[in-house]
């Protein structure tokens, strides 16, 4: 029986200092060597993850941008890709008439871009991007116009839950919508994501793809909730959000102490 582990990044996989531990690298390499089928499924973007996970020889694909596309780790090719369709303008109109004016990802002429407008970012927009200070994919805008240019698949708003709590609201029903305080900073976001992007989706699309028979998941998050349900068993960090833990199969040790790392050392049997 061919099983595809499956772990989130921040908060599960990573440690506090946003990286995975000399002892994490260790154990999924050597294991990963045995023939264990691992990935890992992100909020991230293959950019961010790969510069994270620099430690991982993670060579098949990996679920970036909370599902919104699977991505080979080597060629960087989409595998799979979820983008928005043109409902997504009233969600713009919607959101700048709330005075909230997100990060954007698209692709603009074939290239990955995340868009924002400067003069408009919130501190904890600007936090965010002062960490990406140099990323090719940088694009900076004067007008709501060109912030929406392309084809958008994701996007981000970081703001006062004043604000962006009832568009979350709003808009759960109709796009997936992930609505929780930053682990690193405690800023509140709202990312909003075609309806079909999901951990859980993409999980499914890849272990198909991969032609495995079930998933064993690791989370911490409320972004882990689907993901758990897709999975044949779910194992929460002791970190992790009560909701989590409430569906989990079991919980681990915390992402501090190597906890999936731990896991997939004392489980894997050299088969799957």
């Amino acid at each position: 029986m061919r099983t595809l582990y499956v772990s989130d990044l921040d908060g599960t996989l990573l440690r506090s200092d946003e990286a995975t531990s000399a002892y994490t690298n260790a154990v999924i390499n050597r294991l990963t060597g045995e023939g264990m089928i691992f990935s890992y499924a992100t909020a991230r973007s293959l950019v961010t993850a790969k510069k994270v996970t620099k430690g991982l020889d993670a060579k098949i694909p990996l679920i970036v941008y909370n599902g919104a596309f699977v991505m080979d780790n080597v060629t960087e090719q989409i595998l799979i890709s979820n983008y928005f369709e043109k409902d997504v303008a009233e969600v713009f109109q919607d959101l700048f008439q709330n005075q909230v004016y997100p990060i954007v990802y698209s692709y603009i002429g074939g290239v990955e871009k995340f868009s924002f407008i400067p003069q408009n970012c919130t501190k904890g927009m600007v936090d965010f991007l002062r960490m990406r200070k140099g990323d090719k994919r940088t694009r900076s805008v004067e007008t709501t116009d060109a912030l929406t240019e392309g084809r958008c698949f994701y996007i981000t708003c970081i703001g006062q839950p004043e604000k962006l709590e009832p568009l979350y609201e709003k808009y759960k029903a109709q796009f997936h919508c992930v609505y929780q305080r930053d682990i690193y900073t405690n800023a509140q976001w709202l990312e909003i994501m075609p309806r079909a992007a999901s951990k859980a989706n993409a999980v499914v699309q890849l272990k198909e793809l991969l032609g495995c028979d079930r998933v064993v998941a690791f989370g911490d998050g409320k972004n882990d909730l689907d993901l758990f349900e897709a999975a044949d068993e779910g194992y929460a960090v002791a970190n992790a959000v009560d909701e989590l833990k409430a569906i989990a199969t079991g919980v681990i040790s915390s992402n501090q102490e190597d906890g999936v790392a731990r896991w997939l050392e004392q489980h894997f049997e050299g088969a799957c």
